[in-house]
């Protein structure tokens, strides 16, 4: 008999044999907006280029880049303020060094910091145990020193892990990651530390992976949107459901992609079933499963109701 390779993180659940709940306010569809902000070393080190794939890293990969942190996320946080959408956003820790406008501009929108690494230069994946540590360390003390508090979640640079990534961010403190893009609801992933929980993070709702990859137009990147949404609005109600969006300033910021996505969002927010949905972040997504008594959310999760995060 053939046996595969296996990981022991979590269990098959069949999304319409669990149990059924609600998000807040009886709402059953969490909409999370998600942008990722990056900074990247210069001819040095990881990171797409907007003409040819895998091309080396130079001046002009570079600052395409970097016109999502002079340019493009200005026009998301003005777009999110037009259609008084909540965010969170995945910041590289290097962020407060090079641009701390942008985290200037996240904390007095209220937005939640999502710990996204220390640079998108770099991954983790390969790193020995002790190395990643460090870096983890290096990304949560850099947050908590500017913001005042822990991050809650974690979303990894490309989403890349090694083998003991999850053991890792349980044991430094986080409550969720966004790196098991395995389901429309979050479930519990298994630690040698206890349970941490996976939030619903796109692989596929990800203008990066869909224009850059997948090599789509602002246009079906906003269809996309569209026809989750509509998909979703109908699906929750049998089953409560998380509709994730992933954005980088760099690819849609730019002004041609831009007015795609603003009617994308636009008909989400204004959807004649739009009362069934909660318009949220990761953190307060978590916040709600970890407070739900044990059980309802799939997986082993903690023994007791554990109390709302901080």
């Amino acid at each position: 008999m053939l046996t595969l390779p296996k990981h022991n993180r979590y269990d098959y659940s069949p999304i319409g044999e669990r149990k059924d709940y609600s998000w807040p306010g009886g709402k059953r569809l969490a909409f999370c907006t998600t942008t990722n902000i990056e900074v990247y070393a210069y001819r040095k080190g990881t990171g797409w280029d907007p003409a040819k794939k895998g091309e080396p890293q130079q001046q002009r990969n570079y600052s395409w880049r970097d016109y999502g942190n002079r340019v493009g996320i200005w026009r998301l946080f003005d777009m999110f303020e037009q259609l008084k959408l909540p965010a969170a956003h995945n910041i590289n820790s290097l962020l407060y060094e090079y641009h701390p406008q942008i985290t200037d501009k996240i904390r007095s929108r209220g937005d939640e910091v999502v710990a996204h690494g220390r640079t998108n230069a770099e991954r983790q994946g390969d790193l020995w145990e002790l190395d990643e540590k460090r870096l983890i360390d290096d990304v949560t003390q850099e947050i908590a020193k500017r913001e005042g508090r822990l991050p809650k979640g974690w979303m990894g640079p490309a989403a890349a892990e090694s083998v003991v990534t999850i053991d890792l961010l349980k044991e430094a403190g986080y409550k969720y990651v966004m790196d098991w893009p395995a389901d429309d609801q979050p479930f519990w992933l298994k630690t040698r530390s206890g349970p941490i929980l996976s939030v619903p993070y796109p692989a596929e709702l990800n203008d990066s992976a869909s224009i850059i990859h997948r090599e789509n137009t602002a246009q079906q990147f906003a269809d996309m949107i569209v026809d989750q949404f509509d998909e979703m609005i109908e699906q929750c109600a049998a089953q409560p459901l998380v509709m994730a969006i992933s954005l980088h300033p760099f690819v849609v910021g730019q002004p041609f992609r831009l007015p795609a996505l603003r009617r994308a969002l636009k008909h989400c927010v204004e959807h004649a079933k739009s009362d069934r949905v909660w318009w949220t972040t990761p953190g307060a997504v978590a916040d709600f499963c970890y407070a739900l008594p044990p059980g309802v959310i799939p997986g082993e999760g903690p023994a007791m109701t554990a109390r709302p995060m901080r």
